[in-house]
């Protein structure tokens, strides 16, 4: 937005952002009342929003289509198409639109059909002033985060998607390095990284592109199951072996014979199971529990955990000569935090993974800066159940922060040094990640908005926002925003920021 309160309609071209002519943004009432109608045009009156007005559905998507409105607010209850059925043919004609219905007569059913149809929200009247211009500024906002959303371009091959790892970041190139190594071997491999890395993806990956990918892969969580379970699920047992053994058991490892067997969370196996994985590693015999027989297999083994195994040597917690065993090649995976640049490649696979044949999804660029923000101490695995939701919550066919979860929203990372002072601060670094990606966004909101000021903005916004979460106070805000009250008030009285906030 420019001081006036005027808008660039941006317009992507063939991958490039350029500049429509200035407008006003529009407000498309749809009410048959025109007490309401008149409310509207008295409320707005003295903003830049420009108000158009429909008495009834029909009359409204023929307006709509003659002044292509920013938001729409209906009326559910109104002669011949009503309220539901007008969103519904709206979403059809351009569902980038936000739509806010309100209605006087409101039923839990109402409302439930009226999100189910994509509605922005929902209102009751009489409506509270306030409220409705809240919504309808968040509505405004949503509506120019989809129509400046950034599309994420096709760069991952179809090998990429049916593997599911992901990443153009170095860290990321060195794992690939390391499975393309291991495909011409049988040696056990041993991945490490925190939960939610994709430890499981990688392990698949090896056993996609090895001799064995013709042959069975399996799975076992070693930490999901009690020591004498997961004896017999990794080993088999004879009938009688122990109460409830009603009848010969295949385990794992012969079920594996040629293929390649997955032990993720070995470091939680218990000393007497890690005897008999050592034995099968190094002899590729075992027997089964309760049995004397000796089954000879040939399986490979790649091993998985978010624990440091070397310490639990060194507190005898897991055998040394076990560790050795498993670690011939080791794949370390980095965190998220850590190759934040591979995150829109991870939301391009996760929004074509999860939508399938559904209409596409895109992301609005505010939203990428969030998600490239938040330091996912969940990895991987959060970005994919974040995306998720926001596919499930999502009013549109933009993904808006509005769609991310409140801890996204809200938090952003702060690094910090040894001593506990945020990088910078002492000198050691200045570049803080996340004030580094929203500086970007900025960036690229000047370069297509010439008349943007964007200090002048910046500083109004901090300024604003520090009020809003001290709900006025401006001794509180003063201290947010790290200066004295008096230069607080200066900027107050220079950005006239004291009437829209209501505050003294």
């Amino acid at each position: 937005m420019n001081p006036r309160g005027y808008r660039c309609n941006v317009v992507p071209v063939r991958g490039r952002v350029e500049l429509g002519a200035l407008q006003m943004e529009k407000l498309l009432l749809i009410d048959d009342e025109a007490d309401v109608q008149y409310s509207f045009r008295r409320l707005f009156a003295s903003t830049e929003l420009a108000i158009h007005t429909a008495s009834g559905g029909e009359e409204g998507l023929k307006l709509f289509a003659q002044v292509r409105p920013d938001i729409v607010v209906s009326d559910v209850r109104m002669a011949g198409i009503n309220g539901l059925e007008t969103l519904r043919r709206l979403r059809q004609l351009d569902a980038k639109v936000p739509v806010i219905l309100m209605t006087a007569y409101g039923t839990t059913q109402t409302a439930i059909e009226a999100m189910k149809l994509g509605a922005f929200d929902y209102l009751l009247k009489p409506f509270d002033i306030p409220k409705l211009k809240a919504l309808i500024a968040a509505a405004l906002k949503a509506s120019r985060d989809m129509r400046e959303a950034v599309t994420l371009q096709p760069s991952l091959s179809r090998e990429d998607y049916e593997v599911g790892v992901v990443g153009r970041s170095e860290a990321m190139q060195n794992v690939f390095k390391l499975i393309g190594q291991l495909a011409g071997s049988d040696a056990t491999a041993l991945i490490t990284g925190e939960s939610g890395t994709g430890k499981e993806l990688v392990a698949r990956a090896i056993y996609h592109h090895s001799r064995r990918s013709a042959q069975s892969f399996l799975a076992i969580n070693c930490a999901a199951l009690a020591e004498n379970l997961l004896e017999s699920e990794l080993f088999g047992h004879e009938k009688g072996a122990f109460t409830g053994a009603t009848s010969q058991r295949i385990g794992k490892f012969e079920q594996c014979h040629r293929g390649t067997l997955f032990l993720d969370e070995i470091g939680d196996m218990s000393p007497a199971t890690q005897t008999r994985i050592l034995r099968v590693l190094q002899e590729g015999t075992f027997e089964r529990v309760g049995g004397n027989q000796t089954v000879t297999v040939d399986v490979r083994v790649i091993a998985a955990t978010n624990k440091l195994l070397e310490k639990a040597v060194t507190e005898n917690r897991f055998r040394e000569d076990l560790f050795y065993r498993l670690n011939v090649v080791r794949l370390q995976l980095p965190p998220l935090r850590e190759r934040k640049e591979d995150i829109r490649l991870l939301v391009d696979y996760f929004l074509r993974k999860l939508v399938g044949s559904g209409p596409p999804k895109a992301v609005g660029s505010d939203t990428l800066t969030r998600l490239e923000a938040y330091p996912w101490p969940g990895n991987v695995r959060e970005l994919e159940n974040v995306i998720r939701r926001a596919l499930v919550v999502s009013k549109g066919p933009t993904l808006l922060p509005a769609d991310l979860p409140a801890e996204i929203v809200g938090k952003t990372e702060v690094m910090t040094t040894e001593s506990g002072m945020p990088q910078g601060a002492s000198g050691a670094r200045e570049d803080v990640p996340s004030l580094v990606t929203l500086a970007r966004a900025m960036f690229r909101q000047a370069r297509v908005d010439p008349q943007l000021k964007l200090i002048p903005a910046v500083e109004r916004v901090l300024v604003v926002e520090a009020l809003r979460e001290t709900r006025g106070n401006q001794v509180h805000a003063s201290k947010l925003l790290g200066i004295t009250r008096a230069t607080l008030r200066k900027r107050i009285e220079k950005f006239e920021i004291r009437q829209e906030l209501n505050i003294g």
